[in-house]
């Protein structure tokens, strides 16, 4: 398909969201959880991270360092490697996700609104006392490409690249399957998207099985 790419996290945050009201369709807190490994799997595919080794680390653990930290001209992206580069010590998986994710939501928001991808809708009721804010796509295009790619992987008629392939992770690990507005049994579709995401990356694999054990904690 040729298509505008948007960072990984922004295909993300459309797809967790509902294009007709702009409510979230996950509790915040995981979906900003998601968008920070999407922001690590960013950092991963354009080479500027690494996961150390699990030798003499305790089980399950990987550590992120620096492959180089060389910008990659996103303010978000960078922040990431500014993060991961003064650290006092390479940081572990999951602890950079807590710690990134804390005001993510709201940052990645503010991103798509200046690009002009998202548009800040606000409603006075009470006499003007009581204010709801509500951010909307400005062009349904933008969460419908991203719905396209996975529907394509789904289908088999698009060969899965890096970027979708991690996007189809995020989005059956997140519990997004069913808000893809696709006509596929959900947990059929959720098995296929996390098929497609096993056959990429280890890397990727398990920065998104760190996404999912995190947003599942913030539901207990």
């Amino acid at each position: 398909m040729s298509a505008p790419r948007l960072p990984l996290r922004d295909e993300l945050f459309l797809l967790g969201h509902n294009d007709d009201t702009g409510h979230p369709h996950i509790h915040r807190q995981a979906l900003a959880l998601g968008l920070a490994g999407a922001v690590l799997i960013d950092l991963f595919l354009a080479g500027r991270i690494l996961l150390d080794p699990t030798d003499d680390r305790p089980a399950g653990e990987r550590w992120l360092r620096l492959r180089t930290d060389q910008p990659v001209g996103d303010l978000i992206a960078d922040t990431a490697l500014a993060a991961i580069r003064h650290g006092r010590t390479a940081p572990p998986v999951k602890a950079f996700l807590r710690t990134f994710s804390t005001d993510l939501y709201e940052r990645t928001r503010a991103g798509l609104v200046a690009a002009g991808i998202l548009r800040q809708h606000t409603r006075r009721r009470l006499g003007g006392l009581a204010r709801t804010d509500t951010y909307l796509p400005t062009d349904t295009k933008w969460p419908v490409i991203a719905r396209a790619r996975l529907r394509y992987l789904a289908h088999g008629r698009e060969q899965p690249d890096h970027h979708t392939a991690a996007l189809a992770g995020l989005v059956a690990t997140l519990g997004l399957t069913e808000h893809l507005y696709l006509d596929d049994d959900t947990t059929t579709l959720t098995t296929r998207l996390t098929t497609i995401a096993s056959q990429h990356h280890q890397t990727v694999r398990h920065i998104t099985a760190a996404v999912g054990d995190l947003a599942t904690a913030t539901y207990r």
